[in-house]
Parts: C-alpha cells; structure tokens; sequence
C-alpha cells in the first residue's frame, strides 16, 4: 500500500493521490486524541499511506509532537522539560518510529504570533536532524516532508538538512499565485494550498517543479475536486472517506 504513491511529494504518472491522516484523525475532531502514537498506528492501519504532525520544541530543547503552544493542565511547552510532559504526548522521535515506512509530512510550529516563539527556530533544526536521521531506515519514514507556515522555519530546515524537501503552507484565503511564487522563492519542494485547489493552480505548480497537497479536504465534494485537480496528496480527518472518493478502494 505505500508504495501505492510513488516519488514524495510530487508522485509519478498514473499514480494516485496520496492521502495523509491530519494529525492521526480518522473522522472530526473529538474521536479520540490526536497527535499521539496510537492515532497514528490507527490511521496507518485504517489504509491511509501517512500522516501530518506537528513538532515544537519543549524548554529543554527536544522536539515533540503536539499541535497547540500550551499543553492542558501542564503549562506552555516552551516552559515545560520534556520528562515532565504526559506520557501520550510523543517526542519527534518515537512519532516517527511509529510511522516507519510510512509518508510524513512534519509541520513545524513556531508562530511569530505565539508566546515562546523561538527566532533561533530550534524545533525546526532539531527536527530536521532528527528526521534526516531516520528517513528510509528500517525505524523511520519512507518518505517525508517539512512544512511551515512560516518562511523563517523553512530556511532553517533548509539550513540544518538541505536534503530535506520543505513546503509552505498556504492560509485559509491566501491568493493561489502569491503563495506559489513564495513557495518557489524559498526552494520549497511543495506547496501546501488550504481546500482542493485548482487545475489552474496545479499545472502551474507542477510547471515550476513544486507538488501539491493540500489541507483541510474533508467533504466528498473538497475531495473529489481535489482529485480532478490533480493534486499530489491531500492531509485529511476522513482518510476512509478519502480513499474511497480518490478510487482507492
């Protein structure tokens, strides 16, 4: 089944669209918690060929998987010691041992915006190296892809590991051509467009050697015209419902 998507991020002709479990969901958020080893375990055996996590940085400087700044009844990560974090809430480390032989896109977290912001962008370093070091061995990920919102944390992963291919991530309403040209500027290897796209925006992408895949596809309807688009991958909370609208079961 992994081998289903071909090269990562851009796949091969005749290959289809590759579907990645956003932050482990298999349906909308509620069912069960997300960003965890065993939400990725599950969305991996529920048929899709990867997942989206997020990484930050704890005060200690370890990269760990977690989506929002503050952790519930623990206190903002970036003042939190790794050891002193619950159990459930995975180091960048065993996420993606859990992930091995999976796709992976790792969207770093380090809002400009957020209390904690780290300019020295140590989460994207630090995880940039660590996933350098495991991609495509026996305990890593066949296939990964950093991604940001933030063009600053793309430079350093682009720093730290230049052989790792990077994507910017669009916002909900961000101009299509405006992002694309960002992309491309920064080296990306892949942009990362909020909704399905469009045959428009993919052909140009394609034609300036950049995969898509977008984010926030979870309708029939945002799939399906996804899908006609001629996107790379979509990152989804219904990889089920996904497989099956892109004709992979």
């Amino acid at each position: 089944m992994k081998e289903l998507i071909g090269p990562w991020p851009c796949r091969a002709r005749n290959t289809p669209v590759a579907v990645l479990s956003h932050r482990g969901r298999l349906g909308p958020p509620g069912h069960g918690r997300d960003n965890t080893l065993a939400a990725f375990a599950g969305a991996m055996a529920a048929g899709a060929d990867g997942v989206e996590l997020d990484v930050r940085a704890t005060a200690d400087g370890v990269p760990v998987v977690h989506h929002d700044p503050e952790v519930d009844g623990v206190g903002p990560l970036h003042l939190v010691r790794a050891a002193d974090l619950p159990p459930w809430l995975p180091t960048l480390e065993a996420a993606l041992a859990a992930c091995a032989g999976a796709a992976v896109d790792v969207e770093v977290k380090n809002s400009p915006a957020e209390a904690g912001h780290d300019p020295g962008e140590g989460a994207a370093r630090a995880g940039a190296e660590i996933l350098a070091g495991c991609l495509g061995t026996p305990n890593g990920p066949a296939r990964a892809l950093v991604s940001a919102f933030w063009p600053g944390s793309l430079e350093a992963v682009q720093e730290a590991c230049p052989e790792l291919p990077t994507g910017l991530l669009a916002f909900p309403g961000a101009g299509a051509v405006e992002a694309l040209e960002r992309a491309a500027g920064l080296g990306c290897r892949a942009l990362l467009p909020f909704g399905p796209g469009g045959p428009g925006l993919v052909e140009a992408a394609h034609r300036s050697r950049l995969a898509v895949v977008c984010w926030g596809v979870d309708s029939g309807a945002d799939l399906a015209a996804a899908g006609a688009a001629g996107v790379d991958g979509v990152i989804t909370d219904e990889p089920a419902r996904a497989l099956e609208v892109l004709g992979r079961r």
